[in-house]
């Protein structure tokens, strides 16, 4: 094994590691100077044939040289991350620790599928300027770096093979804020006799058959199950949302005018056809969107997967999931979205600052007099007063609706309010 002598010599510090880093850039560099500039020069003599002869064939050898540097570089920049891969692993065996400020953030020295997927990485043809800078850095929530060994986890794999079987190991991951998740190298698990799905418009309201999803992660092992288990004893989350021939057949088709606002009186608020896109914050099973698709409007569904194939399920039906948590920020551009619909998910269950930064985040994608509907939003009587309404009046916008009830699912002393609210984003 060697006496303790030996192995100090053999550790590598951190701050030789840097000097070696930059001892081969200064190399690197040297070797290409001496590759470019040690070529043979050419003398223009004779009249303009000849010149043109020359020019051409220069033109050809600059074409052949900068084909050749970028192999070059290519080539360097592969022996470089080697180099830097076998330092590293020197480094860990022989107890070397990395300096903070190389650690970006991240409580150990990233190893891996997972060092490989946060980056950065250098782009082939050096700096963008659309980028504004050289190097690419693939998106990965910043939460990330508290769960380095859950993460390493998720990212342990054979490349190119298939994936663990970790949906709901995941989606805790993306729940505790790291979210995105890195991209992976290898294959999703596919489902054991999947068939084609049912065509549109037949699909909105078909039940998929079980061979559409991976149960693995699941309870229930059928949509049978899931069906069923709306009718039992129990708490889950969107409880009977699964069974498409009971309450979710009925839903925003009718207009009580209490809390329940029926669909068709809310688009009846704009002109005809104005209302074309939008997006529906928790959405369940997805039969929000599959009632505007109905009425010829596009829905985007966000999602999670709690106890069931939610994602699967909407896709199923010819509708568009989008598999992100509450807390991520919405996903499209600044003020391109004509409706944005959210049921019983923005409520109190939120903390309250972060309850605002998603309502100001609907406020951005919704364009000038685009529509957000709240749609049963339940909290106390006195968070009602002393809370949301001053904050819905803060983000600034017009309520053209706006209707208050009891919620009495557990008991009138528990003095817990509904809010049903159709509010527009101001044209000007």
């Amino acid at each position: 094994m060697g006496s303790a002598e030996e192995k100090k010599a053999w550790r590598l510090p951190v701050f030789f590691r840097s000097k070696l880093k930059v001892l081969l850039l200064v190399v690197s560099t040297n070797l290409l100077s001496v590759y470019f500039f040690s070529g043979a020069n050419y003398a223009i003599v004779g009249g303009s044939d000849v010149l043109t002869r020359e020019l051409n064939s220069t033109r050809l050898k600059l074409s052949e040289s900068r084909e050749e540097h970028a192999q070059l570089r290519r080539r360097l920049e592969t022996a470089s991350g080697l180099l830097e891969a076998l330092l590293s692993e020197l480094g860990r065996r022989h107890g070397d620790q990395a300096a903070s400020d190389d650690l970006d953030g991240w409580p150990d020295e990233l190893l891996g599928e997972l060092k490989l997927a946060a980056g950065p990485h250098k782009l082939p043809l050096g700096y963008n300027h659309n980028l504004g800078t050289d190097e690419l850095f693939p998106t990965l929530g910043f939460a990330c770096r508290r769960f380095q060994e859950e993460l390493t986890r998720y990212m342990s794999y054979e490349v190119g093979k298939e994936c663990p079987s970790d949906g709901v190991f995941a989606q805790r991951l993306m729940l505790k804020g790291c979210e995105p998740l890195p991209r992976r190298r290898c294959l999703p698990v596919s489902p054991k006799g999947y068939v084609e799905p049912a065509a549109l418009p037949e699909s909105l309201w078909a039940t998929p058959p079980d061979t559409s999803v991976v149960w693995d992660a699941y309870a229930c092992k059928n949509y049978s199950c899931l069906v069923n288990r709306g009718r039992g004893r129990g708490s889950h989350d969107c409880n009977d949302c699964f069974n498409l021939k009971g309450r979710e057949k009925s839903r925003w088709l009718a207009d009580g005018g209490g809390l329940d606002f029926g669909m068709d009186g809310v688009l009846a608020t704009k002109p005809k056809g104005t209302v074309r896109i939008g997006l529906d914050i928790g959405g369940g099973s997805g039969t929000f969107a599959a009632r505007m698709r109905e009425r010829g409007v596009t829905v985007v569904s966000t999602t999670m997967d709690f106890d069931g194939p939610f994602n699967s399920f909407i896709a199923s039906r010819g509708l568009l999931p989008m598999h992100i948590s509450v807390a991520h920020r919405l996903p499209f551009f600044d003020n391109t979205l004509d409706i944005v619909h959210s049921m019983h998910v923005l409520s109190n269950w939120i903390p309250e600052l972060v309850l605002e930064f998603a309502l100001y985040d609907v406020y951005r994608v919704l364009r000038p007099g685009g529509l957000f509907w709240l749609d049963h939003f339940f909290c106390t009587g006195e968070q009602l007063n002393a809370t949301y309404v001053p904050m819905i009046e803060r983000v600034g916008f017009n309520k053209l609706r706006w209707v208050t009830g009891r919620k009495l699912d557990r008991g009138i002393e528990k003095n817990e309010w509904y809010l049903s609210a159709l509010l527009e984003r101001p044209m000007t």
